[in-house]
């Protein structure tokens, strides 16, 4: 009996959270459905197709960058031998600490007419600001470039797990039949890894799509920057909820593509543990070209910043102990951590009763829950603040009529909804780290501990928690750094004069006072390395070389 009571009440509890995530999704369509065609039409008329443009320019330009960039360097660090390369197989995945608006800050100061390339070129040639030409940062086209150089770890990191998965014998069939490296890669490795290739761009475009900090520096209009502009600038919330939609759509769309080519990468067969393929040895140009192309990424997405930044805040002489830098730090940090701690206990909850009770149901429930990954962050704040305001209106009003007393914002007031928010948009990456560690849990110590008088509490606080523990600490840390790192939701929910580090550095931005956004935008970048440095540490480990290793074949192929 108890144990059909504690079973119900989890399934309840799972569900609660899956409705929950749901409901943004379902406010921003009944929100966007509720205007009238005269707001569909003046936005027709006026900004969505440059919204739809600007934002369609913008996915092709990444989805190019992102997937060159990231085949590239998998492809080099994971069959090449040269200079440095054990390095580079790491270091490639650290522009993932950076947010994409914190490098837009680092290159504007660099690279805008008054900055130190622009002054320094000047200076040496002696030319007036019409005598040269020089790209314009502020554009379409730097706004893709940052997002390019943070964004490709996505595919990096997947395209390279797929190079080391891929069964070695059809590459030296390609080999043994005559074919060079070069296009035994194009016509036998890269096809086996296009649906990972494809995840990882997919992932990248989500990401792009959802952006706000980078394209709001830069002046690109985009479906993001349209959202903030029509709750903000204009009072508009039904335009803000048709805009929302608008870009929920494109998103949900990259979420069933992102599913489906991660089905299609489970076809392949995976290689022996036992057996891997030799690594062509570089020498002279090709290995002076290698390392080029590893170190270019490396040095555009997270060096160069970082020296950038570290020199602006040491050039603002703001101290980051200040009172002011320090209620920036506990409002971020609290954020942070309250949010953290509420995802992962929900991920527990809906992972722990999809293993305990396996069906359709529990199957929906994970997957409801899992969907706020691909829904934008102002989308999600649209979703919230609409019904939720709405219900503070109401409460309000009956406490006025039966009390005499205002009840105020009490919901969207608070941070409680902002930790909702949080929560809604980043469950997938705990619900990722919470399954692949039970997984490893086979099923007969479930078995064992049933056996044993164990009940599903027991069980999970008593066997799986403990085995968990560093899954979890994993996705409370990378739920931590999402939420130091994220805008859009942020600036459109958060309480009056509660302001974070993201905040603080994009008003800085906006304001054009970069040398004082550095110190906030560099204090996420320190926050933002800790779980880098943790899937740093993961990729070495995957990185090392086995035992053994299949006879090399280039003596059996013909030379050209």
């Amino acid at each position: 009996m108890g144990r059909t009571v504690g079973e119900r009440a989890l399934k309840i509890a799972a569900w609660i959270v899956s409705l929950l995530c749901l409901a943004p999704i379902v406010a921003v369509g009944f929100a966007a459905a509720s205007g009238t065609l005269d707001t569909w039409n003046s936005l027709m008329a006026t900004v969505l197709p440059r919204y739809a443009w600007t934002t369609v320019e913008l996915v092709v330009l990444v989805g190019l960058g992102t997937g060159v960039v990231g085949t590239a360097t998998a492809w080099l660090v994971t069959t090449c031998s040269f200079p440095f390369r054990r390095t580079f197989e790491i270091v490639l995945a650290l522009p993932l600490a950076f947010p994409a608006y914190v490098l837009a800050y680092a290159y504007t100061d660099l690279l805008d007419h008054p900055g130190a390339v622009q002054t320094a070129l000047r200076d040496l040639t002696g030319w007036g600001p019409q005598d040269y030409w020089f790209p314009e940062v502020r554009s379409l086209g730097g706004a893709a470039t940052m997002l390019v150089f943070v964004l490709y770890p996505y595919v990096y990191l997947l395209a390279r797990a797929a190079f080391l998965k891929q069964s070695p014998t059809a590459y030296f069939a390609a080999r043994t039949l005559g074919h060079t490296p070069w296009s035994a890669f194009w016509r036998v490795s890269l096809p086996m890894a296009r649906p990972a290739i494809a995840g990882g761009v997919i992932l990248a475009l989500m990401e792009t799509i959802a952006d706000f900090g980078t394209v709001a520096h830069f002046g690109v209009q985009t479906f993001s920057t349209g959202i903030y502009a029509a709750w903000f600038s204009m009072g508009d919330r039904m335009a803000a909820s048709q805009l929302a939609l608008c870009l929920l759509v494109v998103a949900l769309a990259f979420a069933l593509a992102e599913r489906a080519q991660r089905g299609a990468a489970k076809r392949f067969p995976a290689g022996s543990r036992l057996e891997t393929m030799e690594r062509h040895g570089l020498r002279g140009w090709r290995a002076g070209l290698a390392f080029a192309a590893c170190a270019l990424p490396v040095a555009i997405g997270f060096a160069i910043p970082l020296v950038v930044l570290a020199d602006m805040a040491i050039g603002a002489g703001a101290s980051p102990f200040s009172p002011r830098y320090m209620g920036y730090v506990q409002n971020s940090l609290t954020l942070a951590a309250i949010t953290a701690l509420v995802t992962v206990a929900c991920a527990i909850i809906i992972g722990f009763c999809a293993r305990i009770a396996p069906s359709l149901a529990a199957r929906f429930s994970a997957a409801a829950a899992g969907i706020g990954y691909a829904v934008p962050g102002g989308v999600i704040a649209v979703g919230l603040l609409v019904p939720f305001a709405a219900l503070d209106n109401a409460v309000d009003a009956w406490a006025r009529a039966n009390f005499d007393v205002s009840t105020g914002l009490f919901f969207t007031g608070s941070i409680g909804l902002l930790v909702v928010a949080y929560m809604v948009r980043f469950i997938a990456a705990a619900l990722g780290a919470f399954d692949t560690g039970i997984s490893a849990i086979r099923p007969n110590i479930d078995a064992a501990a049933r056996t044993l008088g164990r009940g599903s509490g027991r069980m999970l606080f008593e066997i799986h928690l403990p085995l968990l523990r560093p899954s979890l600490l994993t996705a409370l840390l990378i739920v931590f750094v999402d939420v130091m790192k994220e805008l859009p939701a942020t600036l459109i929910m958060r309480p009056f004069n509660f302001d974070t580090l993201a905040v603080q550095a994009y008003r800085l931005a906006s304001d054009e006072r970069l040398q004082q956004a550095a110190l906030p935008s560099l204090m996420i970048v320190g926050f933002g390395l800790l779980p880098v440095v943790l899937l740093c540490h993961t990729i070495g480990k995957s990185g090392r070389p086995r035992k053994f290793v299949r006879p090399r074949v280039d003596a059996l192929v013909p030379s050209a």
